[in-house]
């Protein structure tokens, strides 16, 4: 007899469903193992167990419970695993996985890994991993031992090396979750080593991997050549340009920016020094983009300087990086791609260089999808919060997708629905609003890539 049965039909997921669905699967159980009694001290719901891991992951930093004072030490090592697989992401850990199992990286494996971090061959891939990995690990190492300097002495050398190390890694993967109280850094806006280290961590965990190597390979071509500096600067491929420019830029506007909206405010930088209200402008400026952590009460800013924070939050960090947000290169093409326009250019020029049509297209999407998904919460939250400030809720929904974590100690007395946006939010702004949109919209349809129609115009503005 013939048999017709046929073979079940295998499923093909797309690379953005495979992040997707990876950072989904981690969450999933991150929040099923925080929710068991080995890692609280004290009962927690699975709503609060799951927000956590969503946090954690996503590296936000927006908690319902204070860490510190909810989880037992296992509880704490499990949240720091999500916090580094979150900050690496679930492709360079399984690849890492493989390698310590010195499984060969298979074709497909590689094409993944091209497409996740952007890259422009399949040359060279799994060195890249490794790279970021031995990247990754050296600059917290370093972050760990500035931290215990100060920490070793205020907690003792076990207690001390443990908060050193967390916070370092925290700090890096952009996540400003923290386990030494429920103030944050607060305690610490005076102190010089924390801030800048803290700050250290957060912009080189936010400027993106590929750029790391740029830097690095440039620097090392042109050293032994005894160059300026600046010429350096013009051997570096446009992206690094462009992120290590907004980036500066954004900061040093931040920092000018919080410094005159809150010299005068008592109930955050009124009472400090000069250079004390600089350093804490500073770093306000810098973990708006996307790290979490906070030296002054974020509650007691002002409304203009917590809009102010809603826009860095919305910007970012950079691409293949730790940070959120739509991105310093999607910024800076947008305002380029206007530039552009005002002056009658056909191209959106950089540097000399012309960015490709493709590109502004996709900048364009991911600024409207982000923007259409902050909206969205923000009008959520409003719903379910009534009565709550609504420059308060537009900081918490900026926060969430940004992937900040900063909040106007807001988050643990929202409702559980709320907290339920906040999650979606954080989860839609980790793997980005246009991997969201892909993953429910499957395959592109390719018949259709290339066909030509006829042109017309339409009215704008």
């Amino acid at each position: 007899m013939k048999e017709n049965a046929k073979s079940p039909r295998k499923i093909r997921l797309s690379t953005m469903q495979i992040i997707a669905l990876g950072f989904f699967g981690v969450i999933f159980l991150g929040g099923v193992i925080l929710w068991l009694p080995v890692c609280n001290q004290k009962p927690i719901g699975f709503v609060d167990a799951l927000f956590t891991s969503v946090t954690s992951v996503c590296v936000t930093g927006l908690v319902t419970v204070v860490p510190a004072e909810q989880f037992t030490l296992f509880g704490k090592i499990m949240v720091l695993i999500l916090i580094q697989i979150g900050g690496l992401g679930v492709i360079a850990c399984t690849t890492a996985f493989f390698l310590l199992l010195r499984k060969k990286i298979t074709m497909k494996g590689r094409i993944l890994i091209q497409q996740a971090y952007g890259l422009d061959t399949l040359s060279g891939i799994v060195r890249f991993i490794i790279r970021i990995l031995k990247g990754t690990f050296l600059v917290e190492g370093i972050g760990a031992i500035l931290f215990s300097i100060r920490f070793v002495p205020e907690f003792g050398p076990v207690r001390g090396i443990w908060y050193g190390v967390f916070h370092s890694v925290s700090a890096f993967c952009n996540a400003g979750i923290d386990i030494i109280g429920d103030s944050s850094f607060l305690r610490y806006v005076d102190s010089p080593l924390i801030n800048f280290t803290t700050m250290f961590l957060i912009v080189m965990g936010g400027l993106g991997f590929p750029v790391w190597y740029d830097v690095i390979s440039t620097a090392r071509q042109e050293g032994g050549k005894h160059v300026p500096r600046r010429r350096i600067f013009t051997r570096l491929g446009l992206q690094s340009k462009i992120v290590l420019t907004m980036t500066a830029f954004l900061i040093l506007a931040g920092t000018l920016g919080f410094f005159l909206l809150e010299y005068h405010n008592p109930d955050t930088m009124g009472n400090l020094s000069v250079p004390g209200k600089v350093m804490a402008s500073a770093f306000q400026s810098v973990t708006t983009r996307t790290a979490g952590y906070a030296s002054v009460s974020q509650a007691g800013l002002t409304d203009s300087s917590k809009m102010l924070g809603c826009i860095l939050m919305f910007i970012g960090g950079s691409p293949a990086g730790t940070a959120g947000g739509i991105k310093t290169t999607t910024t800076a093409m947008l305002l380029l791609t206007a530039v552009s326009v005002l002056r009658g250019r056909r191209d959106t020029e950089c540097f000399g260089r012309r960015i490709e049509a493709g590109t502004v297209r996709s900048g364009i999407t991911i600024m409207l999808l982000t923007f259409l998904f902050w909206l969205a919460g923000v009008a959520a939250l409003s719903v379910f919060e009534p009565g709550t400030d609504f420059i308060d809720l537009m900081y918490e929904a900026s926060s969430a997708i940004g992937t900040v974590g900063l909040s106007a100690d807001l988050t643990p007395h929202l409702t559980t629905a709320s907290h339920i946006v906040l999650m979606v939010m954080m989860y839609a702004g980790r793997i980005g609003p246009v991997t969201m949109a892909l993953v429910f919209a499957g395959r592109a349809d390719k018949s259709v890539q290339f066909r030509e129609l006829p042109e017309k115009k339409i009215m704008l503005g």
